[in-house]
C-alpha cells in the first residue's frame, strides 16, 4: 500500500513537473524569475567580456614586454637614450614601457635644464610613480566588476528563490490543494534561479583571483623596472646628490 502511493506521487511529479531542459524550464517560469535570470544572463556576459578583454590585454602586455626588456636595456647600457624611447614607443602595450618612457622623458626633459642632479633624479622617481599608478589603474580596469558580480549574483538567484517560492505558495492557493503537484512548478523554479546565481557567480570569482594575481606581478615588474632605471640616473649623473 505505501509503495503504491509512493509510486502514484512520483508519478505525480513526472507529469506537473517541467522539463529539465532549458526551453521548458523557460516556459514554465513566471515573469519575475525569467526578469532574474535575464539579469544574471547579463552579469554573466559582462563577466566573460571583461575575462576576454583582460586576458588579451595582459597577454599583449606580456608578449610585448618580453621584447622590450632586452632591447632597452642594450640601449640604455649604450647610452643610446633616445633608441630607448623609440624602443619604448613601438611597444606600447608594454606595461614596463610605459612606465620606462615616462621616466626616461622626464630626466631627459631635466637633463637640458639647470637643474642640480639630486632635483632631476627625484623628477624622475616622480614620473615613474604617476606612470605606474596610471599602468596599474588600466591594468586592473573592469576587473572589479567581476568581484561585485561574484558576490552579488548569488543573492540576486536567492531573489529568484524567493520569488519561486512565492509563487509555488501562490500555486498551492489558487488550487486549494498541498499535493506535489501543486508546489513543483515554483519548486522547480527557484532551483532554476539559484543554480544560474551560482552559475554565474563561481566563474566570475575565479576569474577576479586569477586576474588579480596577474595584475599584482605585473605590479612587481614595473616596481623593479622603475628602480633600476633609477639606478641607471643615478649614474648617469655621476652619483652626484
Amino acid at each position: 500500500m505505501l509503495g503504491a502511493n509512493l509510486l502514484a506521487m512520483v508519478l505525480l511529479f513526472q507529469e506537473s513537473a517541467p522539463g529539465f531542459d532549458p526551453v521548458s524550464m523557460w516556459k514554465t517560469m513566471g515573469w519575475s524569475a525569467r526578469a532574474v535570470v535575464i539579469v544574471l544572463f547579463f552579469m554573466s556576459a559582462w563577466s566573460i567580456g571583461v575575462a576576454i578583454d583582460r586576458w588579451i590585454a595582459f597577454q599583449a602586455a606580456r608578449k610585448q614586454s618580453r621584447i622590450f626588456a632586452p632591447a632597452v636595456a642594450g640601449a640604455l647600457k649604450d647610452g643610446k637614450m633616445d633608441e630607448a624611447i623609440s624602443i619604448a614607443e613601438q611597444n606600447k602595450r608594454s606595461h614596463l614601457a610605459k612606465v620606462v618612457t615616462a621616466g626616461l622623458q622626464e630626466f631627459q626633459a631635466h637633463q637640458v635644464s639647470a637643474e642640480i642632479p639630486g632635483e632631476m633624479i627625484e623628477a624622475s622617481k616622480r614620473a615613474l610613480e604617476r606612470a605606474s599608478a596610471i599602468v596599474h589603474a588600466e591594468l586592473k580596469r573592469g576587473v572589479s566588476s567581476l568581484a561585485t558580480i561574484g558576490s552579488t549574483a548569488p543573492f540576486v538567484g536567492l531573489f529568484g528563490t524567493v520569488l519561486g517560492i512565492i509563487h509555488a505558495f501562490n500555486g498551492i492557493s489558487a488550487q486549494k490543494s498541498t499535493g506535489l503537484g501543486a508546489v513543483a512548478g515554483g519548486i522547480s523554479e527557484a532551483l532554476v534561479t539559484t543554480a544560474v546565481g551560482l552559475f554565474v557567480a563561481i566563474p566570475a570569482v575565479w576569474l577576479y583571483n586569477y586576474f588579480t594575481n596577474k595584475i599584482e606581478g605585473f605590479d612587481v615588474e614595473m616596481d623593479n623596472s622603475s628602480s633600476e632605471l633609477v639606478d641607471y640616473f643615478i649614474k648617469r649623473s655621476g652619483g652626484k646628490k
